[in-house]
């Protein structure tokens, strides 16, 4: 498969070329349009407990979607369901990749999906927590919301960042969730959470915009809710 961005870095779209018989996964609404003749099936990907698991525990849909081209190759345009940015990267058996909630969006078939322990938050329903783990060989395609940034750590060299704004990172970076402030009193004070403390060598990609934060500040603006602002929500919908 090869994969050609446009529309980056606000409003990324990826067209997928695939040779004949060729197939590649995406993630459940990803697809914008397809050339004539490719086939779409939709699954759970490993059987029901494993794309649950995927789904609850790493913040990716219950099903994948997988597109196969015709006998004289095709293309498929994705794009995330958030506006940002849209980047690729090879996987490879010695260098498998974490993604953090919600930024897969692609990926060839000899890349594998799984889901692993990466912290304590999300038990309590926030970002970090559970990270999908790319592993095997080929082309993965990470979404983010916003800008992206890639952060690249030396030897021993460390950085801090917000749960929230990490996309993904490479195996070769130790990494640990902490609380950023002491106690609830001081992190309702900063408005700060947890964040990543990532230890180099490695990469660390990084999103301008927190999708946890939209989240929030949408629920403000429902009615009922403490603080909301009705009027607010009808300009938001358009009303």
């Amino acid at each position: 498969m090869k994969v050609a961005i446009r529309h980056d870095p606000s409003f990324a779209v990826a067209r997928i070329a695939l040779r004949p018989g060729e197939q590649f996964r995406a993630e459940s609404g990803a697809m914008m349009a397809t050339s004539h003749g490719v086939s779409v099936e939709s699954g759970t990907r490993g059987g029901v407990l494993k794309g649950l698991k995927r789904s609850v525990l790493g913040g990716e849909s219950l099903f994948i979607t997988t597109f196969t081209a015709p006998d004289q190759g095709g293309w498929v345009d994705v794009a995330h369901h958030l506006s940002g940015d849209i980047v690729v990267k090879d996987v490879t058996a010695e260098a498998p990749v974490s993604i953090t909630r919600g930024c897969w969006l692609a990926s060839a078939t000899g890349v594998e999906l799984d889901t692993k322990w990466g912290g304590f938050k999300n038990l309590v329903g926030g970002e970090g927590g559970f990270l999908v783990r790319a592993s095997g060989l080929g082309t993965v395609l990470l979404a983010c919301y916003g800008a992206l940034d890639t952060i690249t750590l030396g030897p021993g060299e460390s950085v801090t960042v917000d749960t929230g704004h990490v996309v993904a990172f490479d195996s070769a970076v130790q990494s640990q969730i902490r609380k950023v402030t002491g106690g609830v009193v001081q992190t309702l004070k900063s408005g700060e959470g947890f964040v990543f403390d990532f230890t180099g060598p490695g990469w660390i990609m990084t999103q301008a915009r927190n999708p946890a934060a939209l989240e929030a500040w949408i629920r403000q603006l429902l009615p009922g809710q403490t603080g909301g602002a009705p009027g607010a929500l009808g300009g938001l919908l358009g009303r």
